[in-house]
């Protein structure tokens, strides 16, 4: 019997497409959906050590739900390195100005920490509304509940 375990290369890495329409999807259980393809976890080939994450496309960003309170109080912070230099943003601002970013920032908050994570969030497409430009790509419905 042959019990050796099984190593993904990274030449042998291979990207699907996946295209996710957030219309009333939760944001936080859509973020974590979305980050598992985007790591590769959803694969059998999953390998921890090595990139192996598909692409991932979310349309109709600024129509993505919110529990609770949350529409209210939420915010975005970021800083300017400058003294004083700390700035908040109101998630109703937020999906206002930039529905794309919530969607991006919450990802970015569900992976890893580490030299990978750009990399991997550079492979996540949203868009504003429901057309998107990788119809080339033929991208696979990724149904999340």
């Amino acid at each position: 019997m042959d019990n050796r375990t099984f190593q993904l290369r990274k030449e042998d890495v291979k990207r699907d497409w996946y295209v996710v329409d957030a219309e009333n999807k939760t944001l936080g259980r859509l973020a974590t959906e979305i980050a598992k393809v985007l790591i590769g976890k959803n694969k059998v080939t999953y390998t921890p050590h090595i990139d192996n994450g598909d692409f991932v496309i979310v349309t109709n960003a600024e129509k993505v739900a919110i529990s609770g309170n949350k529409a209210l109080q939420k915010t975005y912070f970021r800083h300017s390195m400058y003294p004083g230099g700390g700035k908040y943003t109101s998630y109703k601002m937020m999906m206002e100005k930039h529905p794309e970013r919530v969607i991006t920032l919450a990802v970015s908050g569900m992976l890893a920490k580490n030299k990978l994570r750009k990399k991997r969030l550079s492979r996540l497409r949203v868009f504003v509304g429901a057309e998107h430009t990788h119809t080339a790509q033929r991208p696979i419905e990724l149904e999340i509940k």
